[in-house]
């Protein structure tokens, strides 16, 4: 993470964590397999963040089909899902993006960071630059914050 990342994220968290605290956030409801590590780190920076989470472990299969209920395509999908206030996050997505995303409204389905891209929450601090897409109401796409 070079200076102005670090300084960009240190500053979106700051001004996130008042106002999910302010507007009382929802609960993040994550569904995710027993055995993944990085969910669970990414669960801890999400409540270092200032949401509340609930965590279920699910088997394989029943995480797929919550996905396929969501209506996330597989290239879209990351390790594990998380409902909260009539969205999904998918995958390893920041708690600002999810902070802007509960701030602004837009009339989507929810938010994805593909895949589990390096440098994301809960997958350490080195890695490539990635997006994290707005998945709009009819499975399209488009880059809501792109970071690294």
């Amino acid at each position: 993470m070079n200076r102005r990342e670090f300084v960009l994220t240190g500053l979106s968290l700051a001004l996130a964590g008042p106002a999910l605290s302010q507007t009382a956030a929802p609960t993040l409801q994550v569904t995710k397999t027993p055995t993944c590590g990085c969910c669970g780190a990414w669960v801890d920076e999400m409540i270092s963040a200032g949401f509340k989470a609930s965590v279920e472990d699910v088997d394989y299969d029943t995480l797929q089909v919550l996905k396929q209920k969501h209506g996330i395509a597989p290239e879209l999908a990351g390790c594990h899902t998380t409902s909260m206030g009539g969205y999904f996050v998918e995958g390893h997505v920041p708690a600002a993006d999810i902070g802007r995303l509960l701030s602004e409204k837009p009339v989507a389905r929810g938010l994805t960071a593909p895949g589990m891209p390096m440098g994301s929450p809960g997958m350490g601090t080195q890695g490539d630059p990635y997006d994290v897409l707005l998945v709009l109401m009819d499975g399209s796409t488009q880059v809501f914050a792109t970071h690294g």
